[in-house]
Parts: C-alpha cells; structure tokens; sequence
C-alpha cells in the first residue's frame, strides 16, 4: 500500500450523539446493514423490508442527514450506500459486526436482497444477449482481452493501495481486477446502462469493496488528490476530448498514485467509427506519453500486446506515477 501516515481520527461529542441517534432506531439499523452489503435504490429497500415507500425514504434522509449513508443520482434513480470513509465508515463497520446475522429480521432481509441481486443478475444477462453479436464482433478484431488482462495484472503486479479508480468502468472488469489488491475501489461510468451490468458482475464475483457511480470523466464527482491508483481501460478513443480526460484523472491521482492508461495503438479500421462510436483510431505511444508528461506524471513503461494476426488491432498499455512526493523527496536531497 502507498504510504500515508495520518493521525488517529476523532470526533466530537456531539457528532457521536447524532449518530448513535440515527442508527438506534430497528428500521435504520436494518438498513445500515443492507447499505454495508451493496448500493440499494428506494424500490429496492421497500422490497426487502416490506415497508412503506415514504417511511423507508425519512429513513434514509435522516442517515444521510447524520453522515452514516451517502445518496448517489444515476438519471432518474438515486442509489444509498452506507459511508464507509473515516471514522463514520468505522462506527458503521464496528456496529453492524458485532449484530447477529442470524437475527430473524436480519436474516429475512439478507434472502431479500439476495433476490434483488439475482434479479439484477438477470437483466445483466439479458442486455448481454441483446448486444453480445456486436461485442463478439468487435472483440473479434483485436488481441484477446486475457492477453490484456494478463499484461495488466503483470505491470502492476503485486502493489496494494489504499483507494482505486477505474473511469469508464463499463462491465466493471477492472475493478474485479485490481479491487482485491486496495481498500477501497470506485468505478464511475456515464451511462446507468453500464452501471447496472458492473453492479451485478461485481456481486457475482464476491467483490464488496468496489463501488459504482454515475459521472462525468471530464468533471469528476470524486476529491482531488484521492486515489492511489486510477485505470483508463478502453475509453479514451470514445472521447471528443481524451487529454481534458487524462487531465481530470492526473488531479484525482494522490501524491505518487499510479495511472494506467490501456486502448488501442493506431490503426486504419474507419468502420469502428462509424458502427462502435470510436472517435480516435488509436493512439501513438508519444501522444499519451505527451498528455501524461503534461500533467506532472512520469511514464514508468509502456507496452504493446499485439495479436498474432496482422489484420488485428495492437493494444498499448501506459503506466505512469504522480512525481510530487518524488520531487519533495529531491528537494530534500539537495538541500541535505
């Protein structure tokens, strides 16, 4: 894990009251518990505790309103989780452990939500029917994603982090990736689509550190100089604007946080334009280099997976490194 040392955290007297308040009450326990095990909309809850829309909704404000849930908009639905940063998320984490899962009200509840997470499984795999003849046909066009895979477990290899991000999560491969190797991992995606799809492939593969989010790459919802480790797996030639996309990830990049960039090296297949939305054919080893040097990272190494048919698209990974607590190291160096 990258270093941090930070001072043992604390809260006031009165924070402390405001949460044992909200969180001592049956309804608001229960949910804690099931917003510990997943992202959960108002339906979803209604559904597991047979309660009342209106009653589970004061519910929830008052947990948010105290710090212990956080409320995250994806269009029209807004998902709750349980904090799970700080002291709160240890108050939480703590609480909830020391309950009873076999407790008949808890009990119940967990059989409930894992009913919704079947039926969540279940539309994932219908939107999978639905477009798999047009992912195989594109996947069919360049090197096998488990070489890909296999290069980007190798470059990173066995680093920990403590917080991860993987924009333009998509199924949420990455994270089930790399999730195991941090503390905490958020995968943020544009399209609510996408989002639904990583959930349920996250939840069937026992992955219940990640967390998916709605938003913007080019104005992410997440704090600046966050995360120990940011992915850009096959994004970047989606977008009108790939360097403004890098830019924004280089801010949210803790000092000495890594960046890994992979998508396809240039190439000359124009129909990808017009029948998968590609704006960029590909991108050249100098011009990411150029974007990620710009914004104060080091280019640790660069690799190319190419296929073994030459009609098949090469794909290039980048690994870079914030230099700030390098160049502090330095200046001490030099002043020594």
């Amino acid at each position: 894990m990258l270093n941090r040392s930070l001072p043992v955290e604390t809260t006031s007297l009165t924070r402390s009251v405001a949460w044992l308040r909200a969180a001592g009450e049956p309804t608001r326990l229960r949910l804690l518990a099931l917003l510990c095990k997943a992202d959960l909309t108002v339906s979803e809850l209604t559904e597991i505790l047979g309660q009342s829309q209106p009653r589970i909704s004061r519910h929830l404000r008052l947990l948010v309103e105290a710090g212990l849930a956080e409320r995250h908009q994806e269009g029209a639905w807004a998902y709750f989780r349980s904090s799970d940063q700080g002291i709160a998320g240890d108050f939480i984490t703590f609480m909830i452990s020391h309950i009873d899962e076999s407790d008949g009200f808890l009990a119940g509840d967990g059989e409930r939500l894992e009913a919704v997470r079947r039926k969540r499984a279940e539309n994932a795999a219908q939107y999978f029917s639905q477009n798999a003849a047009s992912w195989d046909n594109l996947r069919s066009h360049h090197v096998p994603e488990e070489l890909v895979e296999a290069e980007m477990i190798d470059i990173i290899g066995e680093r920990h982090f403590g917080q991860m991000l993987d924009l333009g999560t998509g199924t949420g491969r990455v994270l089930e990736l790399f999730a195991p190797q941090s503390e905490r991992a958020v995968g943020l995606d544009a399209s609510r689509d996408m989002l639904s799809i990583a959930r349920a492939n996250l939840e069937k593969a026992g992955t219940s550190n990640a967390q998916i989010r709605q938003g913007d790459l080019y104005q992410l919802p997440t704090p600046r100089d966050n995360f120990d480790l940011v992915t850009i797996h096959q994004v970047l030639h989606f977008l009108d604007d790939p360097a403004l996309a890098i830019r924004e990830a280089a801010r949210a990049l803790a000092p000495s946080g890594l960046m890994l960039i992979v998508d396809f090296a240039p190439h000359n297949l124009d129909f990808l334009r017009e029948d998968y939305a590609h704006l960029r054919l590909g991108f050249s080893h100098e011009q990411i280099s150029e974007w990620l040097i710009a914004n104060g990272l080091e280019v640790l190494e660069i690799r190319d997976v190419k296929p073994q048919e030459k009609s098949k698209l090469t794909v290039t990974l980048w690994l870079a490194r914030d230099q700030r607590v390098l160049m502090a190291d330095a200046g001490l160096e030099l002043r020594a």
